[in-house]
């Protein structure tokens, strides 16, 4: 098969390859899987992860996928909350083989790639997040669970992704993610990935943060140099 080919069947297995059977616990972390240019990245909460796909240098956004999973037996079963290619594939639920490898996740079973888990980096902000309302909080109404139009953040060892989407429509209104830290009030990001624009790819932001109680007030400026103010809530 030639290599374009290979590729080209690659990227339609995957999906199905992502979430694949298990044998043991699921460590929570950050998974990473490089071929090339390309890298596939896990990121694994106690019952939700997303996987995304990009191409590093230059920068080019493939795919995002992600939802609350559960393990039976062999397999690890999705049920999808966003899918970046609904309109191509219409996924709503994944149900593949995995294995563990020490600390390393093994996905597929024909075609097998190994995840790598990434080195532990907890700190200020980890966890989900729902966008709730812009602030300041003056008891305006907010976003929610309840909600299906959501905006989710997601932070975990030293990774961040947020995904715009509709969990009735499955409409995906977009992604972006990378690395950040947050310490002593500061939140900074540095993007290596966005859904809308690759050429935002390498910028660092940096803005002022809060927690009040399961609230993240998130205030700075905005791309454009606007006065920004968000509420985000945690999600539980």
């Amino acid at each position: 098969m030639k290599p374009v080919q290979f590729l080209k069947s690659f990227f339609i297995v995957l999906p199905f390859l992502m979430m694949g059977g298990l044998y043991g616990q699921i460590k929570q972390g950050v998974y990473v899987s490089d071929q090339g240019n390309l890298r596939h990245e896990l990121k694994v909460g106690e019952a939700y992860l997303i996987h995304s796909t990009y191409e590093k240098s230059p920068a080019k956004f493939i795919k995002t996928v992600g939802g609350f999973y559960t393990t039976h037996d062999s397999m690890l079963q999705i049920k999808l909350e966003f899918n970046s290619d609904y309109q191509k594939d219409s996924l709503k639920t994944l149900d593949i083989p995995m294995r563990l490898d020490g600390n390393n996740l093994v996905l597929g079973s024909a075609s097998e790639r190994v995840f790598e888990l990434q080195q532990a980096n907890s700190q200020d902000l980890d966890g989900q997040w729902l966008f709730a309302t812009r602030g300041p909080d003056e008891g305006q109404k907010r976003r929610g669970e309840a909600n299906a139009r959501k905006t989710l953040k997601f932070l975990i060892d030293g990774h961040f992704q947020w995904i715009a989407y509709h969990t009735e429509t499955f409409k995906f209104s977009g992604t972006g993610g990378g690395s950040y830290s947050a310490q002593d009030g500061v939140y900074t990001e540095n993007i290596k990935f966005f859904s809308r624009d690759d050429s935002r790819v390498g910028a660092t932001l940096k803005f002022n943060y809060e927690t009040r109680g399961d609230d993240w007030h998130h205030t700075g400026k905005n791309s454009k140099g606007e006065p920004m103010y968000e509420i985000w809530g945690k999600r539980k």
